[in-house]
């Protein structure tokens, strides 16, 4: 209970308007980091799993049930795998633009909130750097109405309480900036894989249609 009173101490003191924008920033800044880290790990754990049995069916021709796995297990990869099935029968440029485009299409929703993560990040310190700012500015504005030289204890609590926002905008800002570079990277890393997977898929189309030709 200390904790929770102290803590709402100095929220009070470091301005509540300042402070509410800062905790804004970190409960979206939570949200953002916990929502991308579970869909990573979701289509990660999704393509170890359904790759190999995708590679079996189309190999062996079964386009309909590769389709199902496609549909049972939605992710950027299987999202490329059903374009490019959907368009087997086209020539290899047509496949290959129909799963370049579904690719791109797969890109925004990796990047999905990034942006923003990055963004608060600087915001944060900002926002701290504002609100000293702004407490510095009325710890002296009120000395300089007491006009009393005895005022440096009154300067003290004031820069003191100011600084509080600084504090708190780094403690948002610097694990935001953390978590935004880490998910940029593993995004950049599996936009690369996508690559890599386009062009397997190819590969296994090919001969896909080579079976489906001699049967």
């Amino acid at each position: 209970m200390n904790a929770f009173a102290n803590l709402f101490k100095l929220f009070v003191d470091g301005g509540p308007i300042i402070m509410s924008l800062i905790l804004i920033c970190l409960l979206v800044a939570t949200f953002i980091i916990i929502e991308r880290f579970l869909y990573l790990n979701r289509i990660k754990i999704n393509d170890e799993k359904v790759i190999d049995r995708l590679s079996s069916a189309i190999k062996k021709g079964n386009y309909d049930e590769a389709l199902a796995i496609c549909e049972n297990a939605p992710s950027p990869v299987t999202n490329l795998m059903v374009a490019g099935i959907k368009y087997k029968e086209e020539s290899e440029h047509q496949i290959q633009e129909a799963i370049k485009d579904a690719a791109s299409l797969e890109i925004p929703k990796l990047e999905k909130y990034l942006t923003t993560l990055g963004t608060i990040a600087n915001i944060s310190t900002l926002l701290g750097l504002l609100g000293t700012v702004q407490g510095n500015m009325e710890a002296f504005g009120i000395i300089g109405a007491k006009s009393a030289l005895g005022s440096m204890e009154m300067l003290a609590t004031g820069i003191s309480k100011a600084l509080i926002t600084t504090a708190f905008g780094l403690i948002v800002s610097i694990p935001a900036t953390i978590f935004y570079n880490h998910l940029t990277n593993n995004v950049n890393n599996i936009i690369l894989k996508l690559e890599t997977q386009a062009n397997e898929l190819m590969s296994i189309l090919k001969k896909g249609k080579k079976v489906q030709i001699k049967e």
